[in-house]
């Protein structure tokens, strides 16, 4: 029987395929009594399950193709860390001892404790880490319960309750050609790979593990989010005929990969990609973009226990303006505390979203800001670099970052070693507060960003990776439409430049709206590049502005949506 499930659309494309099911071991453990004189034995039995464990885990990180995206590594340190803490690997075994108790069962009544305690934290993405645990968890169940993943054919849909780094490496492996979970925020690791593997990929579909049996035909609808299951013979051959216009349009796409990015009306509009770290230039050359708009720093400072020194900061920057050869690399200076978390730093906030993040983080670490400052002032002298703030909300922020800035190129100086003396610094806009007063950082800033993740959210009061809430986190917003805007039109008219670095550059259906606006620089994910650019290509300004103007001069969210649709057509 024929049905549709409907969730979040975080990759698009179709696919259609076989459903291959992940099984989740921690549903069906059962409690048994061990006597005393076992219980040497039950421990040796879970101590080796989590060896085991480790073992795999290091394997498959090992095992990691040199072209796959960077965050695969990533996130398989991340379940060796949380294997390893003492909380996972050394509370089951007083449990057994204490409880005479099998250690699945000890193993799952700690799980149950760890991820009670992350429902109390209030930071939404430190309590969606949680599913990091039960990921790991679920493998050393899987051990212990001698339970082994079992391929599938070549484009089979992986069909999740959540997918851990370890499923995505199957992913890989099995070549399959979608996947779809029942968890999964605009945060989780899931949508991070979804981003990354750039195929048809669903989350937040609440059921879909529990309502789809292995080897079901599925088809999966990325851009719409929905999910069909058996589908009839009409509705599968319809597909069939998207998916195939589908793959036509993504070969048609990689032919204007050189051509200029230049409207119908002769304006140049620049796109440039956001990245990580180093390993994502090859995608970036891929997508022909113009310069690196957005590279978020902090990537490196993620999952060690030492903070990187000035040398191995240096080298990293270093290799990114390299590759790039003499095309723009603007660097974003350290933007943790809100979804990512710096151990070497003395401290922490409870609300950390609204806390000390980002440039607050770094004036209060000024040691480890400096240090970060002379590692990127020593790569400008070996490429075209930028320098982006983060967050910054006030003159107080700016008038120290400056400061500081002056000091790293003093003490630079006085090394005797070489540094770009005009390198541009600038800001970027994610907080109400700064684009209500642009006038005061356009006196000393070269150039501004638009962060329309972090505004949206600031705007609108919205936790976006909260489900609860996350159907209100809206782009199309009056509000957050005027505040873009007017820092566009503010930028353009004193002749500052200004890019988007946000979701929005990245959405094809706002290109034209952002053209409308004023905007001239984008800056998004490289797979969304060519999508990007082609809509550029095919836009005329003097057509486009008069419609947006129409959007400004609305407050009706369905007329919004009828002029962008106009805009679009």
């Amino acid at each position: 029987m024929s049905f549709m499930l409907q969730g979040t659309g975080v990759s698009g494309g179709i696919a259609i395929g076989r459903a291959h099911l992940i099984s989740h071991a921690h549903l069906d453990v059962s409690h048994y009594t061990v006597p005393q004189k076992m219980i040497p034995a039950e421990i040796a039995r879970f101590e080796s399950a989590v060896a085991a464990t480790r073992e795999e885990l290091e394997e498959l990180r090992d095992s990691i193709p040199h072209d796959s995206p960077a965050e695969f590594g990533a996130f398989l340190d991340l379940h060796l860390m949380i294997l390893a803490d003492s909380t996972l690997s050394d509370a089951p075994r007083k449990i057994i001892e204490s409880q005479h108790c099998n250690a699945e069962w000890a193993l799952k009544q700690q799980m149950t404790y760890l991820l009670a305690q992350f429902d109390k934290i209030e930071d939404s993405y430190l309590r969606e880490r949680k599913a990091d645990v039960v990921q790991v968890v679920e493998r050393v169940l899987k051990t212990l319960l001698g339970q082994r993943q079992q391929g599938k054919e070549q484009g089979s849909i992986l069909v999740a309750h959540d997918l851990s780094p370890a499923d995505v490496l199957l992913l890989k492996e099995l070549q399959c050609s979608a996947f779809i979970t029942d968890l999964g925020g605009t945060t989780s690791h899931t949508t991070i790979v979804a981003r990354s593997l750039n195929i048809p990929s669903i989350v937040a579909l609440h059921n879909a593990r529990r309502l789809i049996r292995d080897n079901d035909l599925l088809i999966i609808d990325g851009t719409r989010g929905a999910v069909i299951v058996d589908p009839d013979k009409s509705v599968l051959a319809e597909y069939k005929l998207l998916q195939d216009q589908w793959e036509l349009g993504k070969q048609k796409l990689k032919r204007i990969k050189s051509s200029r990015s230049t409207t119908l009306d002769g304006t140049h509009i620049h796109l440039h990609a956001n990245i990580e770290l180093p390993q994502d230039i090859k995608q970036v050359k891929e997508s022909g973009a113009s310069g690196i708009g957005l590279f978020r720093s902090e990537f490196l400072f993620l999952n060690r226990d030492e903070l990187p020194g000035e040398d191995e900061q240096f080298e990293f920057y270093r290799e990114v303006v390299q590759e790039m050869k003499g095309l723009p690399v603007t660097i974003r200076t350290l933007d943790l505390g809100a979804d990512k978390h710096l151990r070497g730093a003395a401290r922490m906030s409870a609300n950390p979203a609204l806390g000390l993040r980002a440039i607050r983080l770094c004036l209060a670490e000024p040691q480890v800001f400096r240090t970060q400052l002379r590692a990127i002032l020593r790569a400008s002298h070996y490429g075209k670099l930028r320098i982006l703030i983060p967050m910054l909300s006030s003159a107080s922020e700016l008038n120290q970052t400056i400061l500081l800035l002056e000091q790293a190129k003093q003490s630079l100086d006085a090394d005797n070693i070489p540094y770009d003396g005009a390198v541009e610094v600038g800001g970027m806009v994610e907080v109400p507060a700064a684009a209500l007063a642009l006038p005061m950082f356009m006196q000393k800033l070269d150039f501004l960003s638009i962060g329309t993740n972090d505004l949206i959210q600031y705007t609108l009061a919205i936790d976006r990776a909260d489900d609860s809430v996350s159907h209100l986190y809206d782009p199309l917003h009056p509000a957050v439409l005027h505040l873009v805007s007017h820092v566009i039109r503010s930028a353009n008219q004193a002749g500052v430049p200004v890019a988007v670095c946000g979701e929005m550059a990245g959405d094809v259906e706002l290109t034209r709206m952002l053209l409308g606006f004023g905007l001239r620089e984008f800056s998004m994910h490289p797979s969304n590049l060519l999508t990007v650019k082609q809509q550029v290509i095919k836009s005329n300004i003097s057509e486009i502005a008069p419609i947006t103007q129409k959007m400004l001069k609305t407050d009706e969210p369905e007329k919004i949506r009828g002029l962008l649709n106009r805009l679009n057509a």
